[in-house]
């Protein structure tokens, strides 16, 4: 065939037509997809999750499920500022678009302050240690009390009046009142100091409430033995 009727058949209608039915049916089956997508997943339609910061949880599900969403508490933490029992984290966050039926997962403020084990500090360290290990654990630690022992020794821990043993667990920012050595071993007597007093005490010396007697008071008695 020659290039001249090739070039003769490109050109015919016929040939053009096919093209732009193609090209046609091509773009229809575009747009329709396009169409399909946006009605299955609402493009652009949502329901804008409410800012629950703050709102005590049953509140949150009341105000959750007036929009068709639900509220579910997956963890909690603990803030003295914010009342017990209130949302302090949400996720999806506030003002986000989200489907009808979504989860919006919060975490709870507690409703008791958390506890930590008592670390092993009695009769195990200074009072400026213990001190310092209980504040970076967030309890407060009043004036400690003061008794008889080695200087600045911690002999015990107390709270609320009771005593503390290691790995008790306290309530943080509980105030506890370390017991610590004053100083003052006390009057210790050691046996060579007794018997060092009692070498002081004059051996010739007459005990009290008893009565001498003079040599020349005595008799002397002649033994006589019979024949």
């Amino acid at each position: 065939m020659s290039i001249k009727k090739l070039f003769k058949k490109l050109l015919a209608p016929m040939v053009w037509g096919n093209l732009l039915a193609m090209a046609v049916v091509v773009a229809a089956l575009f747009v329709g997809m396009l169409w399909w997508l946006g009605v299955y997943t609402h493009h652009g339609e949502g329901i804008e999750v409410p800012d629950m910061y703050g709102m005590a949880y049953t509140r949150a599900i009341e105000v959750a499920d007036s929009k068709g969403l639900i509220v579910v508490a997956n963890d909690s933490t603990y803030n003295k500022a914010l009342p017990a029992g209130c949302v302090v984290i949400q996720k999806p966050v506030a003002g986000m678009k989200v489907k009808e039926g979504r989860i919006i997962y919060v975490t709870i403020n507690s409703l008791t302050m958390p506890r930590v084990a008592l670390p092993d500090l009695i009769d195990n360290s200074s009072y400026r240690e213990a001190q310092a290990k209980l504040q970076a654990l967030e309890f407060k630690v009043n004036p400690p009390v003061l008794i008889d022992g080695e200087k600045d020794w911690v002999y015990g821990i107390r709270c609320e009046g009771r005593n503390l043993s290691a790995g008790d667990m306290v309530a943080k920012e509980s105030t506890l009142t370390l017991v610590i050595g004053n100083g003052y071993l006390g009057d210790e007597l050691e046996l060579d100091d007794l018997m060092a007093d009692s070498l002081l005490t004059d051996p010739a010396t007459p005990e009290e409430g008893l009565e001498t007697v003079d040599e020349d008071d005595i008799d002397t008695f002649l033994e006589v033995f019979e024949q």
